[in-house]
């Protein structure tokens, strides 16, 4: 008995030693804007003794001793040191910063297809922004604004109108940049373009906004010869909780958002979803918009070896719109003129309006088949419908230029039996361009980790794509009915001469839509009510791709290759006189019209393959320095409007592969508190086709370039650097640019309805590229005066940018201009449990630069066209469009 109250006294003395010697710490993990890090990492210094985070980034960790230091980490984001001791054991909230350009945090599902910098070792010259910055500068701008403070980058066309802003990447256009949106292509399959109208939503779904400039890590069988941006937007969130938002702008702009997730639940199921809508009078007379956002995630993670998450989302928009103009006529009349518009017993009407429903549906599947090998799938389908509008007939304009639309009704009114014929009684309506299509794609990658060292990709791009094509009426402005007379081209693709059954058609039609994106997602026509022009086109494309990279501690290497076939077909209901195929071969004609006008006209079915070969290396020359070059060349098969550039099935003879060589090199610094990244360039890229337009005499002129050599090359610089406690974050950036065509090529100008005008030999060597500023220079200031309140201000300078005209030898340089956004955040606590108001105050162009954001023509004195007049040394009969004045916009966030 003695001896077991003598055991007992023993163990009674070394658990309770054992309970004095512990210290329970406990925190909060936050990010930079308050959110909560679940799963942060929380580990005793020196010690294998740590925790986790929670969703709600709470943590408690038991510590053996009653003073240290706790290293707090998360992935993308600084790890930090806290100390504790027994009087400081409630340690409050922990803030992280982030990491560079790391964004592994934020990708919950597809990381296989999602390919992101930080996936592979092997560096790229990468720039990320994260959803915080996205949401807190990015105000009423489009999208592409939140990418205008780094390297080489410049955005033009914002006043246009909502959505209509054009991006460039070291001088490529936006159909020479690969845009992804969850591993999904996004551009257009027809031309490569964006419309960014149609994604007016994904700053409210993106988690960040990732940018690769140059041959990037995306292993898909795309051409990024610009770079290769990357849209992750928000999946299923694993913490429970939401967010209201409610702004408003300059020119009555409102816009309200409503999100909430489920989180996770222990059956691994979760749902988010959001909502938002918008409206505004535009920055330009004549620019009004509206619009909605719809977004719907649903997760499922039934065990640790599958992840699927299903996705719908969709912008719905329409926005009126403002073409460039004569610099005179913005002297005139003011920047802000727009003669798109007009009233009609005082209720305001617009002749040019883009409307468009693009509803994206993707499902992932993240499958680990063992510790070393990785499947990610994404399954996708898109459906885009919508147009644009415009005048067609006898337009009327009042003394100061606008649309007298009530010389247009009286004019109707007296139509016989209400009818309008194009261009043959004085009639006029509003027509609406339709662009219809159904996209369906897969795009699948397998990884598989051969060792320590070696790790190997493999996968697949498959897409097919059906566009539709044509125009409707939207207005008939009092008439009842609207009649056509088509000339019609023979099996050689030449007009015929009007007079006789065959060679012209007449179209009648009494059915209009109104131009709006939720009428024009289930609108049909029948081909007997479409005017001007009818045609569709296939395009199936199938791509494979494999990469295998080699890394240790401080050294790796990568080769990445691709091959893609793509192939096309036109289909034309409209123009051909007859159902001879254009290799000769005739089908059964039918129908009451004449022969091929219900069943079309088919194209030859063309094929093209294309392929991709890239590799690089890296090295650590030590923890602080970073060294890589990377080197690609790539055979990019021509686009579909490059193959079928006159608007006919005629094939274009110039259409052969892009030819790209893209070499790039670049040095990387990080200290404790400093970052900065070097990055040298040069793309050869030739066989190039180009387009470009200008509005003159009432009509828009396109002109195409063919057989044309780009060579760009440069150097990039960014840098950012913490100081004064980390209170003030300092960055900056620069990149010095020389982007010149080369060579000849041959210049074929259309007119709007792809009329050729002109088709002329050009010589362009020395030629500067246009629409991009080929010198830019950045500083920007973050200052954080309490925890919950800070300012920031960002200066960007753009020297060397010349007029958007095409390959010609001698272009017209824009005057240099700056430009300083400005704006404050302040956040308000409510509670205990993460609940916040968070305002937020804009001022972009603070100091109301004017300034010429872009050029359409190239004119100089002593044309033929100048006016003998300038403006800052630009002769005013170029066209173009000034860029924005001051505009300004406030919001408020509840967070719950």
């Amino acid at each position: 008995m003695k001896n077991l109250k003598n055991l007992l006294f023993v163990a009674l003395f070394f658990t309770s030693a054992m309970v004095l010697g512990q210290t329970k710490v406990s925190g909060t993990v936050v990010d930079e804007t308050g959110e909560p890090l679940p799963s942060a990492s929380v580990v005793e210094k020196g010690t294998s003794n740590g925790t986790s985070a929670d969703f709600n980034g709470v943590f408690t960790l038991t510590t053996e001793s009653d003073s240290g230091t706790i290293v707090v980490s998360f992935v993308g984001y600084k790890s930090i040191e806290v100390s504790f001791s027994s009087s400081k054991t409630k340690l409050g909230n922990i803030t992280l910063a982030e990491d560079g350009n790391l964004l592994e945090e934020v990708v919950v599902v597809g990381k296989g297809v999602i390919d992101l910098a930080g996936g592979r070792k092997t560096p790229v010259a990468v720039s990320t922004i994260k959803a915080a910055e996205i949401q807190k500068k990015i105000g009423t701008q489009d999208v592409t604004m939140t990418l205008v403070n780094t390297p080489s980058v410049y955005v033009a066309g914002q006043a246009g109108g909502y959505g209509d802003s054009r991006m460039a990447v070291r001088g490529f256009e936006q159909d020479n940049t690969a845009y992804l949106l969850n591993g999904q292509p996004i551009n257009g399959m027809e031309d490569g373009k964006m419309y960014w109208s149609n994604w007016s939503g994904i700053n409210d779904i993106a988690s960040a906004i990732q940018i690769q400039r140059g041959l990037g890590a995306s292993k898909l069988a795309i051409s990024s010869v610009g770079g290769t941006t990357n849209f992750v937007t928000k999946t299923t969130d694993k913490r429970k909780g939401g967010y209201f938002y409610g702004g408003v702008a300059n020119d009555s702009y409102f816009k309200s958002t409503l999100f909430y997730s489920t989180g996770k639940s222990e059956k691994g199921f979760g749902t988010s979803v959001m909502f938002s809508h918008w409206q505004g009078e535009g920055y330009n007379e004549g620019t009004k918009g509206q619009g909605q956002t719809y977004f719907i995630s649903f997760g499922y993670t039934p065990n640790e070896t599958h992840n699927f998450n299903f996705l719908i989302t969709g912008a719905p928009q329409w926005h009126d719109q403002n073409f460039s103009k004569n610099i005179s006529t913005y002297l005139q009349y003011g920047r802000k003129y727009n003669n798109n518009w007009g009233t009609y017993q005082g209720e305001y009407l617009t002749e040019r309006r883009n409307f468009y429903h693009k509803p994206v549906m993707n499902l992932n599947w993240d499958f680990k088949i063992s510790d070393d090998t990785n499947l990610s799938t994404v399954l996708y389908g898109s459906w885009g419908r919508g147009g644009g509008t415009g005048g067609r007939g006898r337009r009327e304009r009042t003394a100061d230029g606008y649309i007298d639309y009530s010389a247009i009704y009286n004019k109707n009114a007296k139509a016989t039996d209400g009818l309008g014929i194009n261009f043959g009684n004085d009639t006029y309506i509003t027509r609406a361009s339709m662009n219809l299509h159904s996209w369906y794609g897969v795009v699948s990658n397998l990884e598989t980790k051969i060792n320590d060292n070696l790790v190997f990709n493999v996968g697949l791009d498959l897409r097919t794509y059906y566009g539709e094509h044509f125009r409707v009426v939207e207005d008939f402005h009092g008439l009842t009915s609207w009649k056509e007379n088509i000339r019609l081209r023979d099996q050689n693709n030449n007009h015929q001469t009007y007079g006789s059954f065959g060679t012209h058609k007449q179209v009648t039609t009494t059915r209009s839509m109104q131009a709006n994106p939720w009428d024009a997602l289930f609108a049909d026509f029948e081909q007997k009510d479409k005017i001007a022009y009818s045609n569709d086109e296939r395009i199936s494309y199938g791509g494979i791709f494999a990469q295998l990279e080699y890394a240790t501690e401080d050294f790796s290497t990568f080769f990445q290759g691709s091959l893609s076939q793509q192939r096309h077909q036109r289909f034309d209901y409209y123009q051909y006189a007859d159902q001879t195929l254009i290799d000769g071969t005739s089908t059964q004609a039918t129908g009451a019209l004449p022969a091929g006008i219900e069943d079309g006209v088919t194209s030859e079915k063309i094929s093209n393959v294309g392929y991709n070969a890239k590799g690089g290396i890296g090295y650590n020359v030590n923890e602080n320095s970073k060294v890589f070059a990377n080197a690609g060349f790539y055979s990019r098969q021509p686009y579909h409007d490059n193959i079928f550039p006159a608007f006919n099935n005629q094939i274009n003879p110039f259409s052969e592969n892009e030819k790209i060589l893209s070499l790039e090199a670049g040095y990387t610094y990080s200290s404790s508190n400093f970052r900065s990244n070097v990055n040298l360039y040069r793309t050869s890229w030739k066989n190039r086709v180009t387009n470009s337009s200008n509005f003159v005499g009432g009509l828009i002129q396109n002109t195409l370039g063919f057989g044309v050599e780009q060579l760009h090359q440069g150097i990039e610089i960014d840098f950012s650097t913490r100081l004064l406690n980390d209170q003030l974050r300092l960055k900056g950036f620069t990149s010095i640019g020389d982007w010149q065509y080369k060579g000849s090529a041959i210049s074929r100008v259309q007119d709007e309805d792809q009329n050729i005008i002109s088709e002329t030999p050009v010589d362009v060597d020395g030629g500067k590229v246009g629409d991009a500023a080929q010198f830019t220079l950045g500083l920007g200031l973050d200052y954080n005066f309490t925890q919950d309140f800070s300012a920031d201000i960002d200066w960007r300078y753009y020297n060397g940018l010349y007029a958007d005209v095409g390959p010609v030898k001698t272009n017209l340089e824009l005057p240099s201009y700056d430009i300083v956004d400005i704006g404050a955040s302040y956040r308000l606590k409510i509670g205990e449990d993460n609940k916040s108001l968070n305002f937020r105050l804009n001022m972009n162009n603070a100091f109301n630069e004017v300034y010429l954001s872009d050029l359409r023509t190239n004119i100089v004195a002593g044309d033929t066209n100048a006016d003998g007049t300038d403006w800052n040394g630009i002769d005013t009969a170029n066209q173009g469009y000034f860029g924005l004045g001051r505009t300004w916009n406030f919001s408020v966030r509840y967070r719950f």
